[in-house]
């Protein structure tokens, strides 16, 4: 379910992400772990911002209704791995915690869903899967400000 292209050392348990996938979907998903040099790169190309970020998702665009009749992936996410290794050292949780909260927060907007746009959807959404999943709920508090 989750096609895995890790482009550095961060060493994590990719069973929980799979779970987490499967919960939200029945689409491939790539997930991608970068470098943060790589990472402000793509933000730069794609967001026009020079400097890096955590998480990016990409939707995969397809002209057909039922994607998942055709295999074609619900779409790529892009990690930063330096942000997941400085996060979960600042707020007191595990590499793995912070890897599946952001792949959370980019499996929600390859779903669909704009935190910036959606008047506070993707926010409950995300609070009930980090329950689901007894994560710890700093993306809850980041993403809430």
């Amino acid at each position: 379910m989750i096609d895995l292209d890790n482009q550095t050392t961060l060493h994590f348990e990719l069973a929980l992400l799979e779970k987490i996938a499967s919960s939200l979907t029945t689409k491939e998903v790539e997930l991608i772990i970068v470098d943060d040099e790589t990472m402000k790169a793509l933000n730069a190309e794609y967001r026009g911002k020079e400097t890096s970020t955590d998480v990016l998702s990409f939707p995969m665009d397809t002209p057909f209704t039922e994607q998942s009749i055709f295999g074609i992936p619900l779409g790529s996410i892009i990690i930063s791995e330096a942000y997941v290794k400085v996060k979960a050292k600042e707020l007191g949780h595990t590499v793995q915690d912070e890897l599946s909260l952001l792949f959370i927060h980019g499996m929600l907007h390859l779903l669909g869903f704009d935190h910036e746009t959606d008047n506070g959807e993707m926010r409950k959404r995300e609070e009930a899967i980090i329950k689901q999943f007894d994560l710890p709920k700093s993306l809850i508090v980041r993403t809430g400000e």
